[in-house]
C-alpha cells in the first residue's frame, strides 16, 4: 500500500512539474513579439509599377506574405512585424517595416488594412521614399533605402534570436523558439546564395518539413506553431 501511495504522489508532483512548465512556455511566449524578413531580389523598389503584380517583380509573392503575416479570420495581429527587403529596380535596396498600429480612429491613428488594398499600401509607401531618412508614411508603416543584410545585422545586435528557414535545418517542432524570434525566408528565387554563410553564422537553420511552400504559406506554418506554443499546444 505505501508503495502505491508512493507512486502515486510521484506521479501527481510529475503532472505538477508538466503544467509548470506548460504554463512557463505560455507565458513566456505571450511578451513575445515574432518578426519575419522576407527577401526579394525582383521587387520593386519604386511605385511606378502596373496592375499586373506578377509582372512586377513577383509583388503578389510579397502581399501574400504580408497577408499571411498580419491577417486572422475577422481580426489582425498585434504581435507581428514584418521587414520588406526589396531588392529591384530601379532603386534598390528598400526596407519596408511594418507594425500595423490597428488602435485609434481610421484616417488620423491608422489606417484600415483590408487584403485588397495590400499592393496600394506598398505603392503609396515606395512612392512617398525620401532619400536619406526612415519615414513613417502611414502609422506604423515605414520605408527606408536599407539593404537586406544591413536589417539583419540590426536585428541582430538589438539582440534579437534569429532562424533562417532552410530546408535542410532543424525541425521547427523539435525546437526551443527563444524571446524575440526573428523568422528570414525569400522569395521563388530564395535567399542571395553569397550571404548564406554569413547568415547562418548568426541565425538557426530551421525547416517546417521537406515539402517546399509558397514564401506565404512558410509564413502561416511559422504563426501557427508560436500560436500553439502561446496557447499551451506542445
Amino acid at each position: 500500500m505505501a508503495e502505491v501511495r508512493v507512486q502515486k504522489n510521484l506521479g501527481n508532483i510529475l503532472e505538477v512539474n508538466k503544467k509548470i512548465k506548460k504554463d512557463f512556455k505560455v507565458v513566456y511566449f505571450l511578451i513575445c513579439m515574432r518578426e519575419f524578413v522576407y527577401y526579394s531580389r525582383t521587387a520593386p523598389t519604386s511605385g511606378n509599377f502596373g496592375e499586373d503584380l506578377m509582372k512586377a517583380g513577383r509583388l503578389d509573392i510579397a502581399i501574400h506574405t504580408v497577408i499571411a503575416a498580419f491577417f486572422l479570420s475577422h481580426k489582425m495581429r498585434t504581435d507581428v512585424r514584418l521587414h520588406l527587403c526589396f531588392a529591384g529596380p530601379p532603386d534598390p535596396p528598400k526596407h519596408l517595416d511594418i507594425k500595423p498600429v490597428i488602435e485609434g480612429i481610421t484616417g488620423v491613428d491608422k489606417i484600415y488594412l483590408s487584403k485588397k488594398d495590400v499592393a496600394k499600401v506598398i505603392k503609396k509607401m515606395l512612392y512617398k521614399y525620401k532619400e536619406g531618412e526612415k519615414r513613417e508614411v502611414f502609422p506604423g508603416y515605414w520605408i527606408e533605402k536599407k539593404g537586406f543584410l544591413e536589417v539583419i545585422k540590426e536585428l541582430s545586435e538589438s539582440g534579437r534570436n534569429l532562424y533562417i528557414l532552410d530546408k535542410q535545418g532543424e525541425d521547427i517542432r523539435k525546437i526551443e523558439i527563444n524571446e524575440n524570434p526573428v523568422f528570414i525566408l525569400g522569395d521563388h528565387r530564395g535567399l542571395p546564395v553569397k550571404e548564406l554563410k554569413r547568415l547562418f553564422l548568426i541565425s538557426k537553420p530551421i525547416s517546417i518539413g521537406k515539402r517546399t511552400y509558397f514564401a506565404s504559406q512558410t509564413v502561416a506554418i511559422v504563426n501557427n506553431e508560436v500560436d500553439r506554443r502561446e496557447d499551451g499546444i506542445f
